[in-house]
């Protein structure tokens, strides 16, 4: 344990602001160039945008701007009940009023800040307290007295530093997933939705030898040059209009309180909706070891949530056991991403199911995987089709894997950092010995 650190308490070392909600009735207030931060806005550690934006009239007349390097943490919410949102501003940015803002004094470094509460999420999870109204609450006078070990401020550098280095590439792969995700969605849409090169060739936008977006010469042949008529309207000449359940395999997973595990060191995490929200299996239930193998969750597994809050997801958060309410979709037919794009296109009519359920909780049937269509392409054309979409798909695959390795390494230096346990030279050689 470091020696040197000095012992403080939270509130000594910081300064707290509150945000506020300008009036959502008077539009002179929105839609500005100054991101509002609220808990729908903290889904990761750095906060640069928002899905709502204030004016400078709308700051003034009801929020607060917190400068950039201000650490914004949620205090009340429903969110408090599973997890603690917190993140850095990497700008100046506004807040509303369940957000407070945190300000580092002299001596403190506003990132190793930050991550002292990532790092201690148990510890602030433990202090929520409920509402009344399901929500729940952090208590500011609970929070300043928080005892806080405060190494010097170089070392403080040097631990942001570190973990800063694997969240920079995490953040990267985030970035470039953005990209490469949006490509195959939209290659996807075109291609099996809207049937934009069949339009292409016979509206003579597309001539042999030439290349469109999206669209290389190669490809030509292997579209049809005219749409016909199916039960479902018009679909490309030689494709065939396919239920998802006929294309891919959709796997229900197992009620697995009853497949306890067989001891303390043998054992599957539980893969609930929850987790796979979060793409990780922190705090998760545990089962049996021994479920048979189409029940095991691997990386790069495709899951659908049929049931609450229906997701379609490329799983990356490690080994688990499938519970009920989740699909595990799987294909010896098409392509994955072929299963996965043509799943999550029907996700808004399968939401839209869900929410007509009034009496029991939003769900979908098998009956509607077999109600729901999608146009198939011949396997000679699929396979040529597969050579464009497929590594892009990959890449996605593959970069988010990536991500959730470096996250849990994170995580596991994370909270040996801030607490001393572990040097910042002895980390730097650890990352060092795996090419970090």
């Amino acid at each position: 344990m470091a020696t040197e650190w000095r012992e403080t308490t939270l509130g000594e070392v910081t300064t707290w602001t509150s945000g506020g909600t300008p009036s959502k009735s008077n539009p002179a207030y929105w839609g500005g160039g100054i991101p509002w931060i609220s808990a729908v806005s903290m889904k990761s550690g750095r906060l640069e945008s928002s899905d709502r934006t204030l004016t400078e009239e709308g700051l003034v007349s009801g929020s607060r701007l917190a400068p950039k390097d201000s650490v914004l943490l949620l205090v009340r919410g429903s969110e408090l009940h599973k997890r603690i949102p917190v993140g850095i501003a990497t700008r100046d940015v506004a807040f509303n009023q369940d957000v407070k803002a945190l300000r580092a004094r002299e001596g403190l470094e506003p990132h190793f800040l930050y991550y002292w509460l990532a790092g201690n999420e148990s510890l602030l999870l433990s202090k929520v307290e409920p509402t009344g109204i399901g929500a729940g609450k952090l208590e500011t006078s609970v929070l300043k007295s928080l005892p806080l070990r405060l190494p010097p401020l170089a070392e403080q550098r040097a631990i942001a530093h570190i973990l800063g280095t694997l969240d920079d590439k995490i953040e990267l792969n985030r970035k470039q997933n953005e990209t490469l995700e949006a490509m195959a969605r939209a290659l996807f849409k075109a291609w099996f939705v809207d049937f934009e090169p069949v339009r292409a060739k016979m509206e003579g936008r597309w001539q042999r030898g030439q290349s469109l977006p999206g669209l290389p010469a190669h490809l030509y042949d292997l579209f049809p040059d005219r749409l016909v008529e199916s039960e479902l309207g018009e679909i490309p000449e030689g494709w065939e209009m396919c239920s998802l359940d006929s294309i891919a395999n959709y796997l229900n997973g197992l009620a697995l309180q009853k497949f306890p595990p067989e001891s303390e060191e043998e054992f599957l995490p539980v893969i609930k909706i929850a987790q796979l929200r979060a793409g990780n299996t922190n705090g998760a239930d545990r089962a049996s070891a021994r479920i048979r193998p189409e029940y095991v969750v691997a990386d790069g597994d495709v899951l659908f949530s049929w049931s609450g809050s229906l997701e379609v997801e490329v799983w990356n958060g490690g080994p688990g056991a499938l519970n009920q309410h989740l699909f595990k979709v799987t294909s010896d037919k098409v392509p994955k991403w072929f299963y996965f794009y043509a799943t999550r296109h029907h996700l808004p009519a399968f939401r839209a199911i869900a929410a007509g359920k009034a009496t029991t909780m939003g769900h979908i049937q098998r009956k509607h995987l077999t109600e729901a269509r999608i146009a198939v392409a011949p396997p000679k054309s699929m396979q040529e089709y597969d050579a464009i979409i497929g590594p892009i798909f990959d890449q996605y695959v593959n970069n988010a894997k990536q991500s959730s390795i470096l996250a849990q390494l994170r995580d596991t230096l994370l909270s040996k950092l801030i607490s001393g346990e572990l040097r910042v030279h002895d980390a730097e050689r650890f990352l060092k010995e795996r090419g970090l």
